[in-house]
C-alpha cells in the first residue's frame, strides 16, 4: 500500500471515526484503525463491535491495499505535524512509513484480515431520509431525557416513531418525557427503532458539522446512518417502547404563558435553597401571578420569588423536581413557553408558545411531586 495525502485531511478523517475506538477491549485489534486504499480513496474504519464509524477521503493512490494501524500513535503523530503532503507506505518488515517534508516515522501495522467483519443491515432494510439539521435537533432536544435503567433497556435510548405523515423522536426516564416531531421525514408505512443514547450522542457530534441529508437504513438488529463520506453502524436496543402518546395530556385547562428564560432563571435561583436530596420547588399559581418557593428545613434554607405572568385557570399549588424542569426549559429554543396543568397530581404539559414555529416540534411532559 502507498498513497499521498494531506496530513490535515488524514487527521480530520481519523478524528471523525476515533469515537468508536474502545477505551478497553479484550480484542486488541480494535485499538487500531482499518485503512483500506482503492480507486483513489482511503476508507478509514473504527469499531468497538457495538458501534462502527467509517469515513473516506481522496488520496493520490500509488498502490492499493489494506492494513490495521495503531490509533493512538497515528493520531498523536498527525496532531504534531503541520499541514503538508504525507506519504504513507508499507514496508516488507511488517511496518509502515509516514514520510513528510523533512522527516519520517515507522509504525507497526497488522493484517487487515484480523479486523472483525462489520455487520450492517439486511438488503430488505427500511430506509428513510432525514435532513442533517433536523436529525441533530431531534437528538439534541431529546437525549437528555433518556434513562439509565438496567431493568428496562428500551428507556435508555431514543425511540424513532416513523409514520406516513411525520416522524417523532421520543425519550423518557419515567419522570419526564420529551417528544420532537418533524414533518420533514415521512415513510411509506409505519416503522420504528430504538437508538441507544451513546451512539446517538456520537451521531449528533458528527451531524453538527454536516448539512447534507442523512440516509437511515435499519432492520430488527442494526441501523446505518450515512451522511456525506461518513457512515455509522450500531446495534439497536431490542424491546418494546411504552405507548407514549397515551400519557400526553390532552385536556389540561389551567394555562401558564411565560418568558422561558425568566422562568428558567427564577427556578435556578430558588432551587439554590431547595433540599439537596429532592431538589423540590413549589409553584403557586393565581391569575396574573406565579410564586416559586423552595426550602430545606434541615439547614434553615428558604427562597421565594414572585413573577407576573399570563395565567388563566384555577388557583393551583404544584411541586416539581427543579433539575428536571430546568433541563426541559434549557433545552427548548423558544422565547415564550406554555405550561398546561390539570391539577397537583397529574403531569404538566410544556410546549413552546403557539405563535412560535417550534410549537409543533417539541413538547415536554413533567410529573409533579407531592408537596406539603
Amino acid at each position: 500500500m502507498e498513497f499521498i495525502v494531506s496530513s490535515a485531511e488524514l487527521l480530520r478523517g481519523v478524528m471523525n471515526v476515533s469515537r468508536a475506538i474502545p477505551a478497553k477491549t479484550s480484542l486488541p485489534i480494535l485499538e487500531n484503525f482499518l485503512f483500506a486504499a482503492d480507486e483513489g480513496k482511503l476508507v478509514i474504519t473504527a469499531s468497538d463491535q457495538e458501534l462502527t464509524l467509517r469515513t473516506s477521503l481522496p488520496v493520490d493512490l500509488k498502490e492499493g491495499g489494506s492494513m490495521a494501524v495503531p490509533a493512538r500513535q497515528i493520531i498523536e503523530l498527525l496532531k504534531a505535524l503541520p499541514d503538508q503532503p504525507l506519504t504513507v507506505k508499507t514496508t516488507s518488515e511488517g511496518s509502515f512509513e509516514c514520510l513528510w517534508n523533512n522527516g519520517n516515522s515507522s509504525l507497526p501495522h497488522f493484517p487487515a484480515a484480523d479486523y472483525p467483519e462489520i455487520k450492517t443491515v439486511d438488503e430488505d432494510a427500511e430506509t428513510v431520509i432525514f435532513p442533517a439539521v433536523t436529525l441533530a435537533d431531534g437528538i439534541g432536544g431529546t437525549i437528555y431525557a433518556t434513562a439509565d435503567d438496567e431493568m428496562r433497556p428500551a428507556m435508555n435510548g431514543i425511540f424513532f416513531d416513523i409514520d406516513t405523515a411525520s416522524t417523532t423522536l421520543v425519550a423518557s426516564d419515567s419522570h419526564k418525557l420529551i417528544c420532537f416531531t418533524t414533518d420533514d421525514v415521512k415513510a411509506e408505512h409505519k416503522s420504528s427503532f430504538i437508538l441507544h443514547k451513546k451512539p446517538a450522542s456520537v451521531l449528533k457530534a458528527i451531524l453538527d458539522k454536516e448539512d447534507d441529508d442523512v440516509t437511515v437504513r435499519f432492520d430488527a438488529g442494526n441501523v446505518v446512518f450515512t451522511c456525506g463520506p461518513t457512515m455509522m453502524v450500531c446495534r439497536l436496543i431490542v424491546g418494546k417502547y411504552p405507548r407514549y402518546r397515551e400519557v400526553i395530556p390532552q385536556n389540561n385547562s389551567n394555562i401558564l404563558r411565560i418568558d422561558r428564560l425568566q422562568l428558567l432563571n427564577t427556578v435556578r435561583r430558588v432551587a439554590v435553597c431547595a433540599n439537596k436530596a429532592s431538589n423540590h420547588v413549589k409553584f403557586t399559581l393565581s391569575p396574573g401571578q406565579l410564586e416559586i418557593t423552595a426550602q430545606d428545613l434541615g439547614f434553615a434554607l428558604a427562597a421565594y420569588e414572585k413573577i407576573e405572568c399570563d395565567y388563566s385557570g384555577d388557583e393551583l399549588a404544584i411541586g416539581f423536581k427543579s433539575s428536571f424542569l430546568a433541563e426541559i426549559l434549557s433545552n427548548m429554543g423558544c422565547e415564550t413557553v406554555v405550561m398546561k396543568f390539570m391539577d397537583a397530581r397529574r403531569a404538566a404539559l410544556i410546549i413552546p408558545s403557539e405563535e412560535e414555529s417550534a410549537s409543533e416540534k417539541i413538547c415536554g411532559i413533567l410529573m409533579p411531586i407531592m408537596i406539603s
